[in-house]
């Protein structure tokens, strides 16, 4: 059972790069490359939860698939200076928490840790959930996509600053000189309550 569990665990992930793949790539090969891959992911599904293919590639069919909220997974990071962790986005050139979709295949907090890793090279672990919000209850620009916002609070273990593709910079910021942010991803009234909350941990869960 725990290893039929796995399988499917290891094909939604080869089916979610895989679909990730198609989104971004514009060249024949890597197309044809993902789209044999998800091939590939359904029939392990298939195979292990004894279905017939045709009935998980359903699963997937855009006009079958009831739309969920998106989750926005972002890793709150303090210094010993109480200053907090930003990173430079490549896409707008301005600055937000480390962290971004979920992946499949991780937890929330698993996500926040991989994420601080990959985009400024810090080793961290993720300590408790701060908040969950709602983007569309904050003034935040407007989005195509419904999304739920998770705020993790983490601390640092080891490692250092390291380069990233879609990184442009990142560094530790004191709260009352923050660099101009990606509205999109963060505000600056949510990092004040992010502080708000790390230093009250009998404080309850923020959530909309």
């Amino acid at each position: 059972m725990q290893k039929g569990k796995e399988l499917i665990t290891l094909a939604q992930r080869i089916r979610a790069l895989s679909q990730t793949g198609l989104s971004y790539s514009s060249n024949n090969y890597e197309i044809d490359r993902c789209r044999e891959l998800i091939e590939i992911s359904d029939r392990i599904t298939s195979l292990v939860a004894e279905l017939d293919e045709e009935e998980i590639k359903a699963c997937y069919h855009p006009v079958k698939e009831y739309v969920t909220p998106k989750a926005d997974v972002r890793a709150v990071v303090f210094n010993e200076k109480d200053e907090i962790l930003l990173v430079r986005e490549k896409a707008d050139g301005r600055w937000s928490l480390p962290g971004g979709w979920a992946d499949v295949g991780y937890t929330p907090k698993e996500v926040a840790v991989k994420e601080t890793k990959e985009e400024t090279g810090l080793d961290v672990i993720a300590v408790r959930l701060l908040a969950v919000m709602d983007k569309r209850c904050h003034s935040h620009p407007a989005s195509p996509f419904y999304v739920y916002k998770f705020f993790i609070l983490c601390e640092i273990t080891g490692g250092g600053f390291t380069q990233a593709f879609d990184i442009l910079d990142k560094g530790f910021f004191a709260l009352d000189h923050l660099p101009p942010l990606s509205l999109d991803r963060i505000l600056p009234e949510q990092i004040r309550l992010m502080d708000e909350l790390r230093r009250n941990p009998s404080t309850p869960v923020y959530s909309d």
